[in-house]
């Protein structure tokens, strides 16, 4: 069965790549295979977490916008390839 191509959202302000590519959860060593704008947005929602790392956690004020993307980014994703949420993301 081939997948559908969903778009990205309008907010997405990330790198939009061209081709997927199997994806590996670093704990778990499960992957999956993403399609390019499941890569895309994957990216964003891992930068974003970072970000908010770098920028001393969820409660700090200047890291309230990358909050903001990774929460967007995982909804979409929730919403657009639940399975590949379950493997990657939750």
């Amino acid at each position: 069965m081939e997948k559908q191509i969903t778009s990205l959202p309008k907010w997405f302000d990330g790198e939009i790549y061209n081709k997927g590519e199997k994806v590996t959860n670093p704990f778990s060593g499960e992957s999956y295979e993403l399609t390019a704008e499941e890569l895309s947005m994957y990216d964003l929602i891992m930068g974003a977490q970072l970000l908010i790392e770098e920028n001393g956690g969820i409660f700090k004020k200047e890291a309230f916008k990358y909050q903001k993307a990774l929460r967007k980014g995982l909804d979409w994703f929730r919403k657009v390839n639940p399975k590949a949420y379950m493997v990657l993301l939750d």
